[in-house]
């Protein structure tokens, strides 16, 4: 019986190595995500959200989903800090409001008839 390290032996281990590597890089990123989107959109409770998905990676990614969900929604009572380029400004303005309506609305049968 031939007990040589081989090779094939050492390919082989550097490939685990390489795969353990990659599979911790990957579960570090996750880990981090939730906490960085809700740092990054000024979620009131973005430091919650960090601490949730770093428990739910470490007992097997139960809370993780949980936090990920978290970190897209607001409190009830808090104003979104995320807001549309085309409303930002001009949403308070009655007159924007009107013209933004009357151009939802479908034509009657009188405006298309010649």
């Amino acid at each position: 019986m031939d007990s040589s390290f081989g090779a094939l032996d050492a390919f082989a281990f550097v490939v685990f190595a390489v795969l353990i590597f990659v599979g911790v890089i990957i579960v570090v990123n996750l880990g981090k995500l939730p906490g960085q989107l809700a740092h990054k959109w000024n979620h009131p409770q973005a430091g919650a959200i960090n601490a949730m998905s770093w428990i739910g990676i470490a007992t097997g990614g139960l809370l993780w989903p949980v936090a990920f969900i978290w970190a897209f929604t607001t409190s009830f009572g808090t104003k979104s800090t995320i807001e549309d380029d085309d409303q930002a400004g001009d949403s308070a303005d009655p007159k924007v409001a009107v013209t933004r309506v009357s151009g939802l609305r479908k034509p009657s049968d009188k405006d298309t008839r010649t």
